[in-house]
């Protein structure tokens, strides 16, 4: 039976994929007393990624959004595996974005808005939290844009 947060999910039309494996020398996520931290995800879907190419040239920021929103179900993803429900979340405490780009692309945080307002949506005010988005001149594998996430738990 699917628990509260999931049932948001299926409403919002959202599908957890399975959880990636790693790509290189780290753990997709770490649990530290009542904190998960999830690695940084790209936005893979069906093991490529989606979204690919830089912010201020290849990538219009509305596609730079729904790479930032792909990203954050991939985290959820490594979050479900972590948590095995994810009724337990008590807190999206912080995600972190990163977007590759141009270096005069300026528009960081409304491209990180995909993931964040996305949070919200599915958790509701549990889902308001703190954040960081840089930009970087490119990240693995070619992808658009990166999102890492620390959760509080129960």
């Amino acid at each position: 039976m699917a628990g509260r947060i999931e049932a948001r999910l299926a409403e919002l039309g959202i599908t957890l994929p399975t959880p990636a494996a790693p790509v290189a020398n780290y753990v997709p996520f770490v649990l530290s007393g009542a904190l998960v931290v999830v690695s940084g995800q790209v936005p893979m879907r069906d093991g490529k990624v989606a979204y690919s190419g830089k912010l201020g040239s290849t990538v219009s920021q509305e596609i730079g959004q729904q790479a930032a929103q792909l990203c954050l179900v991939n985290v959820l993803a490594q979050l479900k595996a972590a948590l095995g429900d994810l009724d337990r979340v008590r807190r999206v405490v912080r995600l972190g974005g990163f977007i590759a780009c141009t270096p005069e692309f300026t528009a960081h945080a409304a491209v990180m808005n995909g993931a964040s307002d996305l949070a919200v949506a599915v958790f509701g005010d549990l889902g308001r939290h703190a954040r960081s988005t840089i930009g970087v001149p490119s990240l693995p594998m070619d992808a658009a844009v990166e999102v890492e996430g620390m959760f509080e738990f129960a």
